[in-house]
């Protein structure tokens, strides 16, 4: 909390204070700034299929593109998310990529890749090398990507082939804890300028090592990104895109046990952080592969269509001794939970889209409509066993995977769960007057759920078993241009989710929010900032069962309400000010909980776990000299609860970086980067156990830029 004031006094003066200057209209060329900032102007991306701007869209969106990406220092998409207002991403390994934003978290917030939406375990932390922008959009939005999307929606973009000639650039770091990168990129034309079929190549490859802060766990990931952009005639292009994704980590950290006793704020051993207490042979791996096939189609000035067919396939193993908790006299350390499961997933799917320009009654509108169908296929292998043992946490031997009694047991299949989509959608914006316009938005969804038993079938364990649910999203919002460079907005929007549970018969939880805010630009333009209040309601979602501990109903409910403030500034012509800051009040409004004890316990008031009140970003640059650039940057996320009895907690905690970089040449720049200045000792996720998922300590880097 000590840091707060500042950060918040800093960053949230920014667009506050602007609505007391002169607001002035701003002249935008292109469809992006080349400004660092907010670029209002720039495409909203998945926000709407409409093309708008992010200035145009009633809703709360943010995006970080290449350039913010590198100007921050982002090293993977999870920092890049991080830097958006509001959101709190981590990476803890069983949870695959965790995401905290408007309140909500784990599937309430849907992850996206190039605008189509995958299982979360998928949605690891890649390096942010091959991918071009991330982007966000704040609330319920199943209308652009169906189910999910309670509490909004991250959106990650991978880089493509442009109609560069020729363009590359390379990257080679070093740092702490041996942690080394090398990436190249390359875009290419393959034919002669001039020519009847156009084809234009890209390659991105990355590959990164590195020797964790926690003890023996080591690290070692490749992504690779092929297209091939092709103008087949002055309408029609064709782009195909292959990604390619291996991550491999020995002995994972899995967290560290928190002290007894367990009540108020949780403390670890400081002396003792580092500690891995997983096997020495434990493992994670995930291989990814994605294709697609992208048609752009210009059938005249008015009408254009857009088709991607897709495939993705990904395998995942774990292997690991999970669960750690100290003895009473904090003396010696438990551990147990020996898993090993293989997830293997497939997902295959195409979109279709129309947009159609037109005037009605002398109004302009814009109409966007389409269809989607897809298939999401899982199949998990699991093995648990207890796996306990007793280390003494300052000198133990880790011990191995399969010298655990019971862990070469043959273990097969679980389960395989195909989920079936098909969708109908339409969007709509009309003009009605110069400075007025409304947004409308309607989504249909035909999901099918096939649960495949491959074990021994039960009464409540069935061979197979089916669902469906057919829900009905959508939007509505009013934008008022009231002078050229600020508009206000109101939204309301609704999203539905396919329950968690398959082995009862519930219907979709559902959710609404209203939102209301404001994006404009002042002094001149020197600045732009986004400013939105918004409350979100979810409700008909699967609790336990007062009258029955083992039975679960779908009566619960939660809700969230909060701010968001986002600003750029163009202090002086050297200094350039950036930040966002975010506060919510998410509680449960009807939560039944069934406790170890066997008991159901009501949570109605509390806070759901990991879920801070307030996250701040802040950057500072400054161009000393024509050939350097320096800066400093800071953020906080408050404190967040360990348990749903909001009984234990996880103290707050501000992070602080700098970096300095020289530009050697017109192609070729180096940068030393120092982040966690303080060596804070924070987490950046609770478990359950309950365990603190710790963020890194003090460390250095090194970064050799280069374009040509």
């Amino acid at each position: 909390m000590k840091h707060l004031p500042l950060l918040a006094g800093l960053f949230g003066c920014l667009p506050v204070c602007a609505w007391a200057l002169e607001l002035a209209p701003t002249t935008i060329e292109g469809e992006q700034t080349a400004e660092p900032g907010l670029a209002l102007d720039q495409p909203s991306g998945m926000a709407s299929r409409l093309g708008l701007s992010v200035r145009e869209t009633p809703a709360s969106v943010a995006i970080a593109n290449r350039d913010d990406i590198q100007r921050h220092g982002a090293k993977t998409f999870r920092d890049t998310a991080n830097t958006l207002p509001g959101v709190n991403a981590s990476a803890p390994p069983g949870f695959g990529g965790f995401v905290s934003y408007r309140g909500f978290t784990s599937s309430q917030i849907t992850q996206m890749f190039n605008g189509i939406s995958v299982a979360t375990g998928l949605a690891r932390p890649v390096d942010a090398w091959i991918y071009d922008r991330v982007e966000l959009v704040g609330g319920p939005s199943s209308l652009i990507n169906g189910a999910g999307s309670v509490g909004g929606s991250l959106n990650y973009v991978t880089k493509l082939a442009t109609r560069e000639e020729q363009a590359g650039e390379g990257q080679l770091t070093y740092g702490s804890h041996d942690t080394a990168g090398m990436a190249f990129g390359v875009n290419h034309a393959l034919t002669e300028p001039g020519a009847d079929v156009q084809h234009y190549a890209r390659l991105d490859v990355s590959r990164n090592t590195n020797h964790s802060y926690i003890d023996r766990d080591t690290r070692e990931a490749w992504s690779l990104a092929f297209s091939l952009l092709s103008d087949l005639t002055p309408n029609l292009s064709h782009t195909l895109a292959l990604e390619y994704q291996d991550e491999h980590e020995d002995s994972p950290y899995w967290g560290t046990p928190v002290l007894n006793p367990k009540v108020g704020e949780l403390k670890i051993d400081k002396h003792n952080r580092f500690n891995n207490y997983n096997v020495a042979d434990g493992r994670y791996e995930q291989r990814t592969v994605w294709a697609r096939s992208i048609i752009d189609y210009r059938i005249n000035d008015s009408t254009t269509l857009k088709n991607t067919l897709y495939h993705l396939d990904s395998q995942r193993d774990y292997r690991n001794l999970e669960t750690y908790q100290y003895n009473m006299s904090n003396s010696a350390v438990n551990r147990s939970t020996a898993y090993q499961v293989r997830h293997q997933g497939e997902q295959q799917g195409d979109q279709f889209e129309l947009r159609h320009d037109a005037h009605v009654f002398g109004l302009s509108t814009t109409w966007s409509g389409g269809v989607e169908y897809k298939v999401n296929s899982t199949t998990n292998t699991p093995l648990n066993v207890p796996g306990n043992s007793t280390v003494d946490p300052n000198a133990f031997n880790p011990g191995h995977f399969y010298d655990i009694p019971r862990t070469r047991e043959r273990f097969g299949k679980d389960k395989t769960n195909q989920v079936t989509t098909r969708a109908l959608f339409v969007e709509n914006r009309l003009g009605l007057t110069d400075t007025l316009s409304l947004l409308t938005g309607l989504r249909y969804d035909a999901i099918d759920l096939d649960v495949t038993n491959h074990r021994a079938v039960t009464a409540t364990n069935p061979r197979h078993f089916k669902r469906s649910w057919e829900p009905v999203t959508g939007r509505v919002g009013l934008t008022y241009q009231f002078i050229p460079s600020a508009n206000v907005y109101v939204q309301y929007s609704t999203a539905a989710e396919q329950p968690s549970t398959t082995t009862q018969v519930f219907d979709v939880s559902t959710g609404k929010q209203w939102e209301v805010g404001s994006k404009f630009d002042y002094l001149d333009g020197l600045g732009s900032a986004t400013v939105a209040a918004y409350r979100i309601e979810r409700k008909d979602f699967a609790v336990a069962d007062p009258q029955d501990p083992t039975n679960s109903i779908p009566v619960g409910a939660q809700s969230s309400k909060g701010i968001e403030l986002a600003s750029s500034l163009r202090i002086t012509p050297r200094l350039l000010a950036e930040g966002n800051f975010a506060w919510v009040d998410a509680r449960y409004e009807d939560f039944n909980e069934k406790i170890v004890t066997g008991a159901v316990v009501s949570r109605k008031g509390n806070t759901p776990t990991n879920v801070p009140r307030r996250v701040g970003n802040l950057w500072l640059t400054y161009e000393f000299a024509e050939d350097w650039q320096g800066g400093v940057d800071a953020r906080y996320v408050a404190q967040v609860y360990a348990d749903n009895a909001n009984t234990q907690t996880v103290p707050a905690y501000t992070l602080f970086g700098s970096f300095l970089r020289y530009q050697v040449n017109s192609h070729t720049s180096v940068t030393g980067r120092v982040r966690n200045l303080t060596n804070e000792v924070y987490a950046e996720f609770a478990h359950v156990s309950p365990a603190y998922y710790l963020g890194s300590p003090r460390t250095f880097e090194l970064a050799i830029q280069t374009h040509f």
